[in-house]
């Protein structure tokens, strides 16, 4: 998602701030650093994979990562701010599945001057793509690509731009968010979007279905019409069973009513939910979203959503198990057989989250149990000595009992952001995407930007360029309640802080997706405010659009592989299981921007005209099918 690193909503718990952490850490270390591993970081160089990149908080001897071959082997981009998309010397990029390409070959066109019904919408690729995962076919010459569409911008929505809302808009904005399934295969030697009977949409008003500790029948979930739709799906996660796991973040914003006698719940009030909204104007054109009409609609979001895409008759089911917060991620791995799925909460103060399975997965479906319905979701405490806890959210245990006002297990899922603080987690500056390696099973979690929380040392207050973290669970068992953590890699531009040790080439700000690649290649990708984009006054002038890099954990050594056109996020990462095709989203390319305008009925191109240039069209969101001309595996 964008949001801009100025607008930082306070976190109302009392929680231990991650900079207060930080710098209490540091500090120790400036006391026992002297060539020697530190002892509170021993993880680090426990393994192969575990350089540290920053040297203002580098925990390794300096002759870690010696004597290694970097796993990098294209030559870096330069930054940029044209309205184009620039990868290597060596690689191509090609355009797939812009907004509003038919998902059926006898779909309704798309029309360059969004003239498109809702109904039209619904049978079309939908806006802002995002997350999304390759399942692949036929030994990865075909498979499904499943992405998930966040949000709207409504300037580019509609012909008339958004000023007076209407039911018929309504409805065309719910047909763009959601997930599209659609299949691809190489034709020709390049990959093409096919007609298939799996190609279909989810949108936000699907049937679904609800399905653990709070189920469909629960008295928060009852409302006015049936049950339907997800909204504001951003980063995902995909089982070993098969589906696809869509995550709904910003879901407040859509929400709001007129009545001056509805005032937000505690509850309510913590996830940010108010009587303005996020400037949608729905419930202004739809009773679904008046707060005061029908008020328990908005229980049925925040959830993260399991979608089956081999099967285009499935219901999608909302896993309540996993929490009610603003999902960035579902980043699944296992270990022991049992599932383990990590999840930030997008916002400046919140927490990360993971889910253990109960059991072993295979041994749960066996017994007809989805492995997300049974299993304990935790929240994560980091110690300032680097050591970390993962605390339970389960009703009877520590706070959360019937004398603290907790009813059940429901009612924790329900107000899970008041669970995790009253257990005592510790907040972060805006925890987003989890990337899980594939070889030592170390964890990596983007924290965008932030207030930086009483830190005055590192990460930063305020923490304008975000930062990566990583933890190792105790015995390499993900399923464990301890770990070890440190900070991978402090993002920002040296010129303005003197604490960044990237070199001036290699700068980039607000890393938000992540993913790892098979062979250990960690991918970055960046979601820089678009009112911060190529500006001097925050910092960023020497950054450029929005990119995407490689970084080597074993090294710490990180280049710029890709730069977006203008006003654009990169997101979005699944690759072919053979490493040779990178599937990468252009998310809202030509949305408003300090730095270049903003769009309007008059001129939707005011800031891009990617990709088409149609002197009669409007940007539109899309994804970038990447390969080298050789045919090499990405990133060699």
């Amino acid at each position: 998602m964008t949001v801009d690193p100025d607008d930082i909503s306070s976190n109302p718990s009392g929680n231990a701030t991650f900079g207060q952490i930080v710098q209490a850490r540091l500090s120790r270390r400036a006391a026992i650093r002297g060539g020697t591993l530190l002892a509170a970081a021993g993880f680090l160089g426990a393994g192969a994979g575990t350089g540290t990149a920053s040297a203002a908080v580098a925990a390794a001897p300096a002759s870690h990562g010696r004597g290694k071959r970097s796993l990098l082997g294209f030559k870096a981009v330069p930054t940029g701010t044209a309205d184009k998309v620039t990868v290597p010397d060596g690689y191509t990029a090609d355009v797939l599945i812009p907004w509003g390409t038919p998902v059926r070959a006898r779909g309704p066109k798309w029309k360059k001057d969004a003239s498109n019904s809702a109904a039209e919408q619904a049978q079309q690729i939908g806006m802002n793509h995002d997350g999304m995962h390759f399942f692949p076919l036929r030994g990865g010459h075909e498979g499904l690509l499943v992405l998930n569409h966040e949000y709207v911008d409504q300037a580019l929505l509609f012909p008339d731009g958004d000023t007076v809302m209407t039911k018929e808009k309504v409805d065309k904005a719910l047909a763009a968010h959601g997930v599209s399934i659609v299949k691809l295969a190489r034709v020709k030697g390049r990959w093409q979007h096919v007609d298939s009977r799996y190609n279909r949409r989810v949108t936000g008003s699907t049937p679904v279905t609800f399905s653990g500790p709070v189920r469909a029948d629960h008295s928060a979930l009852k409302a006015n019409n049936r049950p339907m739709g997800t909204l504001n799906n951003c980063s995902s996660g995909a089982t070993p069973w098969g589906t696809y796991l869509a995550c709904e973040e910003n879901w407040n914003n859509y929400f709001g009513t007129t009545d001056t006698s509805w005032t937000p719940s505690p509850e309510l009030a913590r996830y940010g939910v108010s009587a303005e909204g996020g400037g949608y104007k729905w419930h202004t054109a739809d009773p679904r979203f008046d707060l005061a009409v029908n008020p328990n609609e908005v229980n049925r979001f925040g959830w993260v959503v399991e979608i089956d895409p081999f099967n285009p008759n499935h219901t999608p089911v909302k896993r309540t198990a996993l929490g009610r917060i603003k999902h960035e991620s579902a980043t699944v791995t296992e270990s022991r057989g049992r599932i383990v799925v990590y999840t930030g909460d997008d916002q400046d103060g919140e927490y990360v989250y993971k889910f253990v399975g109960s059991a072993p997965w295979r041994q749960l479906r066996a017994r007809g149990k989805s492995p997300l319905d049974h299993g304990t979701l935790y929240v994560a405490k980091f110690n300032d000595d680097g050591t970390g806890t993962w605390l339970p959210l389960t009703f009877g245990t520590g706070p959360l009992t019937k004398a603290n006002g907790w009813k059940d297990q429901a009612d924790v899922l329900l107000r899970t952001r008041q669970a995790a603080d009253a257990v005592g987690a510790t907040k972060l500056d805006r925890p987003e995407w989890v990337a899980v390696h594939p070889g030592n099973k170390d964890v990596y979690l983007t924290l965008t930007n932030g207030s930086g929380w009483d830190n005055k040392v590192n990460p930063r207050k305020p923490n304008p360029y975000g930062h990566i973290i990583r933890w190792r669970e105790r015995h390499g068992d993900n399923t464990a309640t301890s770990f070890e953590w440190d900070i991978f890699l402090l993002a920002g531009d040296p010129a303005y802080d003197s604490k960044v040790t990237l070199a001036s080439e290699d700068v980039f700000g607000s890393p938000d997706g992540l993913g790892f690649d098979p062979s250990g290649r960690l991918w970055i990708e960046t979601d820089v405010s678009n009112s911060s984009q190529n500006l001097a006054s925050k910092g960023y002038d020497h950054i450029g659009n929005n990119q995407m890099l490689a970084a080597d954990p074993r090294t710490g050594e990180v280049r710029r592989f890709l730069v977006g056109p203008r006003g654009c996020e990169i997101t979005g990462f699944t690759m072919t299981p053979d490493g040779r095709t990178l599937f990468v989203n252009v998310q809202h390319p030509g949305e408003a921007t300090t730095a270049w305008g903003a769009p309007s009925p008059e001129n939707p191109r005011a800031v891009s005209n990617w990709p088409d240039f149609d002197p009669a069209g409007r940007p539109r969101s899309a994804t970038l099918v990447i390969r080298k001309k050789d045919g090499g595996v990405i990133g060699t």
